[in-house]
Formats: structure tokens, sequence, C-alpha cells
């Protein structure tokens, strides 16, 4: 056992050392998978105000008008505007974010998602 950790030991020791076949490495951690932001209301959001939707774009086949919906920021309500958005297939349907009455008190934002 200890004749192998020897041998290890001196090319690393070169290395350290700045030997002429030194390459340096890069070792970067694989990437974490974003984890989805739970948020939590203590109160039901503001009913969901009238937008006016603007004309589509000239991509309007593949473009999607998606509605604003109320923000929790941890204090207050805040309300984010609709907007166009591209459709990852043509025939995607989106499906609306909304607020989830929890049993035990508060509101969870649910993502909206495309399906099919």
């Amino acid at each position: 056992m200890l004749v192998r950790a020897t041998r290890l030991a001196a090319p690393m020791l070169a290395l350290a050392a700045g030997g002429a076949s030194a390459q340096p490495v890069i070792v970067t951690p694989a990437p974490t998978p974003a984890q989805p932001q739970i948020v939590i209301a203590p109160n039901a959001p503001p009913p969901p105000r009238v937008e006016t939707v603007p004309p589509p774009p000239t991509e309007a086949q593949v473009m999607y008008w998606r509605p604003g919906h109320w923000v929790w920021d941890g204090a207050s309500w805040s309300w984010t505007d609709g907007q166009y958005v591209q459709r990852p297939t043509p025939q995607a349907i989106w499906q609306p974010g909304h607020w989830v009455q929890q049993p035990t008190g508060g509101y969870i934002w649910v993502d909206g998602r495309w399906a099919g």
C-alpha cells in the first residue's frame, strides 16, 4: 500500500513543481438542477386585472398571449403584465399558473406550463 502511494505522489509533485509535462486541469462541479422556488402568500391575491390584449406580432401562429397574474413579493401583491410568448410547438396549449389555497393556510403559486 505504501509503495502505491509513493508512485502516485511522485507525478503529483512533478506537476505541482511545474514540470514540462504539466497540463492545467480544470475541474468544474456538475451543475445542480434549479429547484423551483416555493412562494407562500398569507392571503388570497386580489382579483385578476382586466388586460387589453394588444394585436399579436407578425408571427401570430407561433405566439400566444400569456395573461398577467399577481405575484407575492414577501410583503405585498404586485401585478405582472401579460405578454406574448413563443409556443414550443404549434399545438402547445398554455396552462396558466394559479394560486392554490393550502389546508394549513396560505396560498402557494403553481407555475404555468405548456401542454401538448
